[in-house]
């Protein structure tokens, strides 16, 4: 089983969404294969299906006055935050759910891998059972939102790197109030944006069973 990776470097969501789409649409014709999309993003705000818009906390002039745009998607999942510094990873996977491999062991599978990326910078990872992604104590490192629709995932996981904390504080990131927010180089001073990403796809090869 091969993967195939495709670094788009910094892009804003819509195109990145609009390949996304592209991807999945063909990987439910089976004209293409297994795709990991790795992207870091303009600042923006984006909303999950069913997110509550109560969980944005700046108006419309405060979003332009920190140059962040704000967009509802078709993941699941609250309201997040992506911006410079923080590696998005949007896997155009089919899943194989006769073989137990749904929705729920996707998602176990994400965090597993980010654990795994965390592991090999010598932090400890952890997940909730009740609030999905991967947390560093009591702070989310790593948030989760995913859609899977004709067998095919779209959306995926955001790795805090070297990101601006403070752009968070125009949200309730994920719904989660009595929570924080953190970063790799909180943790591993230092630590790249494009010396995560051969980790990621390492860990995400191996984790899902990719040559």
């Amino acid at each position: 089983m091969t993967l195939t990776v495709l670094d788009l470097g910094r892009m804003p969501f819509a195109a990145a969404f609009e390949r996304q789409e592209a991807l999945a649409d063909a990987r439910r014709r089976d004209e293409t294969g297994d795709t990991l999309l790795l992207v870091e993003h303009d600042p923006v705000y984006t909303l999950g299906r069913n997110a509550d818009e109560g969980n944005v906390l700046f108006d419309e002039a405060a979003l332009r006055a920190h140059g962040l745009s704000l967009v509802r998607t078709t993941r699941g999942g609250q309201v997040t935050y992506h911006g410079p510094g923080q590696l998005v990873g949007y896997p155009i996977l089919r899943l194989d759910t006769g073989k137990g491999r749904g929705v729920l062991w996707y998602v176990s599978q994400l965090e597993a891998m980010l654990i795994a990326v965390l592991a090999r910078l010598g932090i400890e990872g952890r997940t909730d059972a009740v609030n999905r992604g991967v947390w560093i104590g009591q702070d989310k490192v790593a948030a989760l939102g995913v859609r899977v629709a004709g067998g095919v995932t779209m959306h995926g996981f955001s790795l805090n790197v070297d990101v601006d904390l403070d752009d968070y504080a125009g949200i309730v990131p994920c719904g989660i109030a009595d929570r924080g927010v953190t970063s790799l180089h909180r943790h591993s001073p230092g630590v790249a944006l494009e010396t995560i990403k051969p980790m990621v796809v390492d860990a995400f090869k191996e984790v899902f069973g990719y040559a």
